[in-house]
């Protein structure tokens, strides 16, 4: 009962922050100059997705951690004043409006992470903007396709349980070693209370097949951690060390997200997405149908 007299004084989420640094070295020569978070999926950059995610989930306060170079990542989201003139005087208006709406989404602060040295590093480099706020984070890699968008789904958890949210999916056993897994109790068909989260256990060692996907909701006590800067799985400083330190003085859940989920952090997965986002258009998908009938 007590717990729940408390539930009604947790914080709102009202920051969130999106890491986007690295090489795209599965993309390459494409990355070599173009950042790997712009390319798109048909003709929307897949930062765009995390950017309308967060906003769509009721957060305006972005912050976007990225490697010194890739400035065209927050530059996507400025003003196009010559872009928008030359639409409007073409008569292409709609195309005009939505520049428009493309660089008033959200209030985005760009921040460097200038030594790469892991995903908890690089939530690190937001701790001043986060301050002592609960915060979400997106590695937008993952996109997710959902009416109620993946971190709305996290926040309505937490404004049940407190403390910090995962996005978890089952992933089939060739794929654990490669993925935070998690350890946990059943707590309802979509919630897990999480006992422990390991960093790319070996299958036989793995605790679930219940993986980590790219979306947290975060208490801020997480930055206590990674400011002491430990190195965890692979030498770099993981945020799921942060989060494993935080269990048992602040509840940790995992949430069983709703919506389709495409990895574009390799081509296969970009093609996954790209062929999800044409199933949805009746052009594009006879499209598709007439390319698959010309393979078989």
């Amino acid at each position: 009962m007590l717990f729940h007299a408390m539930n009604t004084q947790i914080a709102p989420v009202q920051k969130a922050v999106i890491t986007v640094a690295g090489l795209g070295t599965r993309f390459l020569p494409a990355t070599r100059s173009v950042p790997k978070i712009l390319l798109p999926i048909l003709n929307v950059p897949v930062i765009e997705y995390a950017v309308r995610e967060v906003v769509d989930s009721g957060i305006t306060d972005i912050a976007i951690v990225m490697s010194p170079g890739m400035e065209e990542v927050t530059e996507y989201f400025s003003e196009r004043t010559e872009l928008v003139s030359i639409l409007d005087r073409r008569g292409k208006g709609d195309l005009a409006a939505m520049q428009r709406e493309i660089s008033s989404l959200a209030n985005i602060t760009t921040l460097y992470q200038e030594d790469p040295r892991g995903p908890g590093h690089a939530v690190l480099m937001a701790k001043e903007f986060v301050g002592r706020e609960p915060f979400a984070v997106l590695f937008p890699d993952d996109v997710i396709w959902n009416k109620t968008p993946g971190t709305k789904q996290l926040i309505d958890v937490r404004s049940q349980h407190g403390g910090s949210v995962i996005a978890a999916r089952a992933v089939p056993d060739e794929v654990v070693s490669s993925k935070g897994i998690i350890d946990g109790d059943e707590v309802s068909d979509r919630v897990v209370s999480v006992r422990g989260v390991v960093e790319k256990p070996p299958l036989d060692e793995a605790p679930s097949n219940l993986s980590i996907i790219g979306r947290y909701v975060l208490d801020p006590a997480v930055f206590d951690y990674l400011e002491g800067e430990h190195a965890g799985a692979g030498g770099e400083i993981q945020l799921t060390d942060a989060i494993q330190a935080t269990i048992g003085s602040l509840p940790v859940h995992a949430c069983r997200f709703e919506g389709h989920h495409a990895d574009t952090g390799n081509p296969g997965g970009m093609l996954q997405a790209a062929l999800h986002e044409a199933g949805n258009d009746p052009a594009l998908r006879e499209l598709v149908k007439s390319a698959i009938a010309e393979w078989k």
